[in-house]
Formats: C-alpha cells, structure tokens, sequence
C-alpha cells in the first residue's frame, strides 16, 4: 500500500516555542528531560529541528509550558479567537458550577437578550 500524499506539519515553531518556555523556566534540558523520561538528545531534536514528537510528548509539553496549540495550527484571528472562547469557557463553568437554578435562569435570559438586541441592531 502506497503512503499518503500530505505534506508533514512544519514542529520548528513549536519546538521554537518549547525551548523559549524552558529558557524563561531556567530549566535545564537534562531536568526536563529526567522529570519527562526521555533522552535529551530526543528534546534537542524538538526544538531545535522540529522534530516530529510523539502525541504523548507532544501533549506533555504543551501543558508542561502552558502553551496553546491554536496559535501553531490556525490563523491568527482563529486562535486568538480560540483562545478567548476556551478562557471564558473556564471562567463561565467555574461560575455556572456555583450558581443555584433561579441564577441560571437569569443568566440564560440575559444571554438571550443580548442576542436578540444584537439581532435587532444588524
């Protein structure tokens, strides 16, 4: 069975961005490296080549750096756009898990209102 013709993702930037991240961390590769069981050799070759990770690593160090992959695989205005949407998603289910049912009915009234008078305003 032949390969499928896909170009392959371009890690340079991420890579980029996980060395900045460790750099401004003053981590050095070997704890990283110790603390994520993988050979510093195979990190070097992250960042400074982007090469490809496994899924697991790859997973790892985003949350180890806290860094959003929107900004690697859509546009800008779409990851900005993603990011703000998953911030609020947040702040909202952190609120909305406190509130009793009267509070919720107030909140979804709100939104409707919101969206209506913006349907109206176009």
């Amino acid at each position: 069975m032949a390969k499928r013709p896909v170009p392959r993702y371009d890690f340079k930037a991420f890579g980029e961005a996980i060395k900045a991240a460790r750099k401004g961390r003053k981590e050095s590769r070997k704890k990283v490296c110790d603390e994520m069981y993988i050979s510093p050799r195979y990190l070097a070759n992250i960042e400074n080549k982007g090469q490809h990770p496994s899924v697991q690593i790859f997973f790892e160090l985003m949350l180890r750096y806290d860094i959003s992959v929107d900004q690697f695989l859509f546009s800008e205005k779409e990851a900005e756009k993603s990011t703000q949407r998953r911030q609020l998603d947040t702040l909202l289910d952190t609120l909305l898990d406190s509130m009793e049912k009267k509070d919720l009915t107030i909140i979804t009234a709100t939104a409707k209102g919101i969206q209506e008078a913006k349907g109206t305003d176009d």
